[in-house]
This record gives structure tokens, sequence and C-alpha cells, in this order.
């Protein structure tokens, strides 16, 4: 087929798109407004990544808008054509393709700058080059080379930019305020083959206030560390003071924390580092981030160091109390069951819990964790199995947003077609359709499924540092688009 031809020959092309556009920060950050662009609802990188793309599909021919700031999207097709090339009739269904080009906070660590676009041994490096910006860029291939070849599709075909995935999603709700959502699609922001459900998403926050300390000693003054609820904390810090030291005066405690951190990492092979400040103490940990839908493939800073604080005894009850909560009803398990939300069902098993920030002082600490429910229970469910507990430790919940689950039967006309084209351009007949604790765009509007682009076998890399993408793989997913797209549009 000419299109997938062309694929090969666009191969330079969409590294070098995908290259530029990763170059772009597109970390949403706070509203600004501006005189010659009007409000910026995300902040200036997630709206240069915008116009970067809509840009570069109006150079190629595409039809494209941009709805307010708040996302956008370039289409083609959607007519029946007579020989001679007029058009018969116009189409009002629409196959949607629902993509965002924003990333979460690129972390530390990283070999290759985190937004250099680096090309190196047949992969593309930087934040956002699988999440979601490479699978994004193959989709845009896939309808280049199409409408390149000369295929008109009798159904629209409409790539849409989201901008705020990886937070409150307020601007594709924005989007379908103004804009009729497609009638069915798919968005490229998970696995292959694909993907028929997604479980429940709630994020909330356990809050506890302290009070005042009633004695001398080791005081917890804080300790803050994780960059986003749906990220493993790779990175956290606590300060530590000996209260019942004189000042000027050494601290025993202090030389003791210091022998029980070389013990704790011989121990463990945790990443723990102990260094002074003035007259406190600063004490670090070092996971390894991952997706918060697969905590297990990551190390959880957090768990590290409150794993590490246990072993001491702190003046201040409540804190005392609350490392206590933790290591025993939380610690390094991903499945809630210590905690009473360990639920399950048939189509699609577990709980999946992620602690991914934390924020305590010496007046309180707030924990936000973000919890993947199956798909045929409820948020509430989930709320109801914890609150005894949470109510013995004197506890609090503030609950945040609830994504609802989504699910959708493996044999469904959709996904059978979406397994035919991945099947016939792989050549994997063992893999089936599964589903996932990811929250994608699936759940933005009736009609679609999350299909690609991690290939089965292949590392999970978003929120990661040294997140990459195989070129191998990006034109083989451009492929796979394409061919997804025909077989779904084309005339009949």
């Amino acid at each position: 087929m000419d299109y997938l031809r062309l694929i090969d020959e666009y191969r330079s092309e969409m590294v070098r798109t995908l290259s530029e556009l990763v170059q772009i920060r597109s970390v949403e950050e706070d509203a600004v407004e501006t005189e010659d662009k009007g409000l910026l609802p995300f902040g200036y990188g997630v709206q240069e990544a915008l116009e970067y793309l809509l840009y570069k599909g109006r150079e190629d021919g595409f039809d494209t808008e941009n709805i307010d700031n708040y996302g956008g999207h370039i289409e083609f097709g959607g007519c029946t054509l007579y020989e001679s090339g007029e058009t018969i009739f116009a189409s009002d269904e629409v196959m949607g393709i629902l993509g965002h080009l924003d990333v979460v906070p690129e972390g530390d660590g990283w070999d290759f700058e985190p937004y250099s676009g680096a090309v190196a041994d047949g992969r593309v490096y930087g934040r956002g080059s699988s999440d979601d910006k490479g699978p994004v860029i193959a989709a845009y291939y896939a309808m280049k080379a199409l409408k390149d070849s000369g295929f008109v599709p009798e159904k629209k075909v409409r790539l849409i930019l989201g901008l705020d995935e990886e937070t409150n999603w307020k601007g594709m709700e924005y989007y379908f305020s103004k804009v009729e959502p497609p009638t069915f699609g798919f968005t490229p922001d998970s696995d292959f083959p694909a993907i028929h459900g997604e479980k429940g998403i709630i994020v909330f926050q356990i809050a506890k206030k302290f009070g005042k300390n009633m004695d001398k000693g080791l005081e917890l003054r804080s300790m803050s560390g994780g960059n986003a609820p749906n990220m493993v904390a790779d990175s956290v810090r606590a300060v530590l003071r000996d209260s019942s030291v004189p000042s000027g005066a050494s601290s025993a405690s202090y030389e003791k924390i210091r022998e029980q951190a070389a013990l704790y990492r011989a121990e463990t092979g945790h990443r723990i580092s102990v260094r002074g400040i003035g007259k406190n103490l600063e004490i670090s940990a070092a996971g390894v981030s991952a997706h918060g839908a697969t905590p297990e493939k990551g190390t959880n800073a957090i768990s590290i160091l409150m794993d590490f604080l246990g072993r001491f005894n702190f003046v201040n009850e409540d804190v005392a109390e609350f490392i206590e909560f933790y290591n025993r009803f939380i610690g390094f398990e991903t499945d809630g069951k210590r905690l009473g939300c360990g639920l399950w069902d048939e189509p699609s098993g577990g709980t999946i819990l992620n602690v991914g920030q934390i924020e305590m002082d010496t007046e309180s600490v707030t924990l936000t964790v973000n919890v993947r429910y199956p798909v045929t229970l409820t948020a509430e469910m989930v709320y109801d199995g914890m609150m005894p507990l949470l109510n013995q430790y004197n506890l609090g919940v503030v609950k945040g947003k609830d994504q609802k689950p989504i699910y959708l039967a493996a044999d469904s006309p959709l996904i059978t077609t979406l397994m035919d084209v991945y099947r016939e351009r792989t050549g994997d007949y063992e893999s089936r359709p599964f589903v996932i604790g990811g929250g994608t765009y699936a759940r933005a509007c009736d009609g679609i499924v999350a299909f690609g682009a991690i290939f089965p076998g292949d590392p999970e890399l978003a929120h990661q540092k040294n997140e990459f993408i195989e070129i191998d793989k990006l034109v083989l997913t451009a492929k796979i688009y394409a061919d997804a797209i025909y077989r779904l549009t084309k005339p009949e």
C-alpha cells in the first residue's frame, strides 16, 4: 500500500519533528494572560507545543483549529467522492484520535538532558518521547501518509490535541464544550494490542494535624517529596532537629542516625544520605520513578524514608504515630490490602495504590495518594474500606477527582478491528486485549479506547528518567495507526 511506503520515506522527518516537539518543555504551569494570544490556560510551554503541531498540520495541508488555547485538532477527509473528484456527500461521523502534548515534570538523574530531544542508539530521548508526544507524532504521520497517498476517508479523521491530561483534564472538558465529540476512535497513550477497559482513578489526601511537643528531644521538622500523584516518588527529604542539645553542642542522636543510615543502606540496598545543616540534620532518600498505574515497577522514596524514620523515637507522639501508621498499613505495598481498600473483580483484577507526594511540617502532614480501582466497583467502596483504619488513627481524608472506570467487551467491533490490524502488522497472535490501571483520554468521551503505543514486553518508560521511544517502533506504530484509520474509515 502506498501509505506504508510513504511512512518509511517520512522516517527522518518523523524523528526530526518528534525531537523538536520534545525540546518544548510542555509542563503545565499557571495560566497567563497575554496581549497577542489572550489567555494561555496552561502556561507558555504547553501553548508552544500546541502551536508547533498546529502549524505543522497547516503546512502539510490539513485543516486545523485552536479552541481558545484549551486544545486543538488536525483533521482531513469526511466525504465520498465521484471518480471525477467531486463530493457526493459529507459525513457527520468523526473518527477521533485523542492524544496529549503536556508532560509530567522531568525529575532528576537523566543521562540525556530531558528536553534535548536527543537522537542516539536508534532512539529519541526526552520527557514526553513515549508519553505522549511520540505516539501523537506516529498518529500524525499515519494521517499524513494516508492523505498524501490520495486516500479520502469517508469519515472525518481528527487528531485531537489535549493539553492537561497529566493533571486535571480541564482542557479536554472545555474543548468538548465547544466541539462535538468524535463518534468513535482511539487514544495512542497506553499499550498494544488493545485496551478494552480502564480502572477507576481517584486522587485523595490523607491528612493529620500534630499537637505541640510536650518535651525536648528528636523532632521531625519537615518532610517533602514526590512530583505528582500519578508518579512513584523518586526523591524525598526530611529535616530533623534534636531540641534537647544545647546550642553549639554535638548531638549523640545525630551520630546514631548516621550509623543507622549506613546499616540501613547495607541491609536494604536503598539509597539514604545524611548531612548536617546548622543545628539540623537532613536525610534524603532516592527511589526509582514509575507511572502511578504500575507502581510496582518503581521504588517509592517516601516509603524508603518512612521505613528508615521508623527506627527512631520522635518526641512528638502524633508524628511518631503517623510514621507507625504509614509503615504498618502502607509501606512498600501497592495493592491497598493493608489499608483496607484491596478490592478485586474478575474483569480487571485488584486495586493499585501509589503514594505520590508528601508534605509535612511541625503542625501537620498531607499525604497525596492515587488509587486505581476495579471496573465494576466504585470510589466510595475504596473510601469505605479505608475509613475504619483512618478513624482509628485520627486521620482525615480530602477527596479529590474521581475518574470513573470504563469497560468495553473484548469482542466488540472496535476492539476486534484494532486487534486484527495489530496482529496483521506485527505477527503477534498471542497477545490479547486487556484492562489497565492507567487513565487515558478514552474516558473523555464515549466510543474511545486506548490503542498503543507500548508493545508487549517493552519497558514502561512514562514518567521515568531517560524516557525514550525506539525509532523502529515509532515507524511501526505509525503503520499500525495508518492501517487502523484506513480500516475504520474507508468507503464501503
